[in-house]
């Protein structure tokens, strides 16, 4: 049985690697992986944020599933209890506040370090990429000191594309060498700019994208680092590794910057790649699939069956995977913080038609993303398809209010 490691992304865009056809060279290393690797290029997260999007990736259930909870439900199974409960030694090495122990994610894990405890700044407010692997490399080297060691899960999330977008300058020149800022005039930019989501000045927002560009280029040299690390424990040839994002990132594609609650393709449409360093041939999957399909998928990985309360498939094999539509909701929130008053947003995706519904005015939107994949021309009244999606919508809005 091999190890399964989870390599998530924080704010990853799918668009920014070479493998989902960005020219720019920002992420060297994953490109890398994809001759041994299935790359999925139809992921949909469950959400546009991390609080909606991580129950799809870690507990296989959708964000209001249970109605508006601060907090993880009791009734919502980690993949961690699954593996655990196995006998399956399970770790987690992470620093976004969302994910903490405060908030309940801690459940089924052996080892489970939040950095909580760790002092972090305003311009840094997350441990980065390579504090991080040091963490994982002392935890690595200890458990697997003894080589009868179980196999494990574990993992890793990585913030350092998040905002606020600090990248180091050796970054920012292979980006555009021509851009010299001091760490104030980053730290401005996200202040005055990306909190007030501002887009009035598009010279800003170009720039906030090419800092976001430069902390992608960043985050590949970590993820390369971490396979350095797995290579020199000899643990690679025995690992399956999935990477994977819980939401991209906007730059004025709809008005506005980060991610708020919105489920526009540059937020929802996600990367995902399962490596495995025996496979001789990489494959590329054009199925629609949803980060709910992961927990599945490492209960699988792990010889392991279905698991009742996951609501996702497993991705493998993949000529078994069905063909399906993809769903997700979140709270329709603007900018960090979350108002009582914030209604929900909810999408259904099949094949190339999204539907969109927004509790707060009542509205619905479809797009066509064969025809326009920037999704710009809502086609609801138009459409002949948009009463079947929309029926197809219907059942998942307020369902937990009809619960008896």
């Amino acid at each position: 049985m091999k190890n399964v490691i989870l390599l998530t992304i924080d704010a990853l865009r799918k668009d920014s690697l070479g493998c989902y056809g960005n020219k720019s060279g920002l992420t060297p290393f994953i490109d890398s992986l994809q001759d041994k690797s299935i790359v999925f290029t139809n992921a949909q997260s469950i959400g546009p944020y991390t609080e909606a999007s991580f129950r799809g990736i870690l507990t296989s259930s959708y964000y209001l599933e249970y109605g508006r909870e601060k907090k993880l439900s009791s009734e919502r199974t980690l993949i961690s209890e699954v593996l655990k409960q196995s006998g399956i030694t399970t770790a987690a090495f992470h620093s976004n506040p969302y994910l903490s122990a405060y908030f309940g994610w801690n459940r089924g894990w052996d080892v489970f370090y939040d950095f909580m405890d760790v002092e972090v700044s305003d311009e840094v407010p997350y441990v980065t990429g390579n504090d991080l692997n040091k963490k994982v490399r002392e935890w690595l080297s200890s458990y697997t000191r003894d080589r009868n060691y179980k196999p494990f899960f574990l993992w890793v999330h990585y913030m350092d594309v998040h905002e606020p977008y600090m990248p180091k300058q050796k970054y920012v020149d292979i980006v555009d060498p021509s851009i010299k800022l001091s760490r104030k005039e980053m730290y401005c930019l996200f202040r005055d700019v990306v909190l007030k989501r501002d887009v009035s000045d598009e010279s800003k927002v170009k720039l906030l994208k090419k800092l976001y560009d430069a902390e992608v280029r960043e985050t590949d040299d970590y993820i390369r680092e971490f396979f350095g690390i797995l290579e020199k424990l000899n643990l690679l040839q025995d690992s399956v590794i999935i990477i994977t994002s819980d939401h991209g990132d906007e730059f004025n594609e709809h008005g506005g910057l980060s991610h708020d609650g919105k489920m526009y393709s540059e937020l929802i449409d996600i990367p995902l790649i399962i490596y495995d360093p025996n496979r001789t041939r990489g494959e590329v999957c054009d199925t629609l699939v949803s980060n709910v399909d992961i927990p599945p998928t490492i209960a699988y990985l792990f010889g392991l069956g279905k698991v009742e309360k996951f609501e996702g498939i497993s991705l493998l094999p993949i000529e078994e995977y069905p063909k399906k539509g993809c769903f997700g909701e979140a709270i329709s929130k603007m900018g960090p913080g979350e108002k009582e008053t914030d209604k929900p947003i909810y999408y259904y995706r099949e094949n190339n038609l999204k539907i969109i519904y927004r509790e707060s005015d009542d509205s619905w939107e479809m797009y066509d993303l064969e025809k326009d994949p920037r999704e710009l021309n809502n086609i609801i009244n138009i459409s002949s398809k948009a009463e079947k999606m929309m029926e197809k919508l219907k059942p998942r809005i307020r369902r937990w209010e009809r619960r008896t």
